[in-house]
């Protein structure tokens, strides 16, 4: 466990400095130019396509987020079970249309830039977040349900008291999932000029420049496993939190 959280840091470290001093790893990324092309990307800043990128990445995580969370609560609850076939089919959007032609489909409503790129994320994100949502608020212990009953809880108390902390790590692990799809999927954002990291991919791939295409391919990758190990840590947390809940309460 230790040697895993150093080899994070470090890569964590590395990461930063190459975001504020890319001009130290010319030497390095240089190996993967030709012919006097520049080895470090210069058509823009690598920390600001990088925050730009995860800041679009998780505006587009938290809208599907409180959507797909929203549903599965009215689903679950006895005024919503109706609409379940409803909610599935629209959280199955996004992963029946490609993130490509959800773009193309907006760029003509919402123009060029992030809106449709946000638009794309959202759709793409709500299905495993729905998911887990529903899948968390379905399968709670009974022995703690029926002590919140037992109790006299109202039905909005057991909601927020209960059921959705109980749910939360299988939420949150839908939220993971989510979140590691759409840092790799913004990158195709740069395609109708949305400010991501995808622009040095694309950059490279125009230029035939390896470099280029390396290092925003290394950015997206070295930030999907930071976030996932990240979340991933947080959701053991609170499984563990959740287990003394359902054993005290049995």
């Amino acid at each position: 466990m230790k040697t895993g959280l150093v080899i994070r840091f470090i890569a964590l470290l590395v990461l930063v400095v190459f975001l504020v001093r890319p001009e130290t790893f010319a030497g390095f990324f240089g190996l993967f130019t030709k012919n006097g092309q520049p080895a470090i990307y210069n058509q823009g800043g690598l920390l600001d396509l990088t925050l730009n990128h995860l800041a679009i990445v998780a505006t587009a995580t938290l809208a599907a987020t409180i959507v797909a969370v929203g549903l599965a609560i009215v689903v679950t609850r006895p005024f919503g079970a109706e609409f379940l076939p409803l909610s599935r089919s629209l959280a199955n959007i996004g992963q029946t249309f490609p993130p490509v032609a959800v773009l193309a489909l907006a760029v003509p409503m919402l123009g060029f830039g992030t809106a449709p790129t946000l638009v794309a994320l959202f759709l793409y994100g709500l299905l495993p977040i729905f998911e887990n949502t529903l899948t968390g608020l379905t399968n709670l212990p009974p022995a703690v349900t029926d002590a919140a009953k037992g109790v006299g809880m109202t039905g909005w108390q057991r909601l927020i008291k209960v059921e959705l902390p109980l749910a939360l790590p299988v939420i949150l692990a839908g939220i993971r999932l989510s979140t590691v799809i759409s840092l790799a999927t913004a990158t195709i954002g740069s395609t109708v000029a949305a400010r991501t990291l995808g622009e040095v991919i694309i950059a490279g791939l125009l230029s035939n420049n390896t470099a280029f295409v390396l290092q925003g391919g290394l950015i997206v990758g070295v930030l999907a496993v930071l976030i996932y190990d990240a979340l991933s840590a947080l959701e053991r947390m609170l499984m563990a939190r959740t287990g003394q809940l359902g054993r005290a309460a049995a």
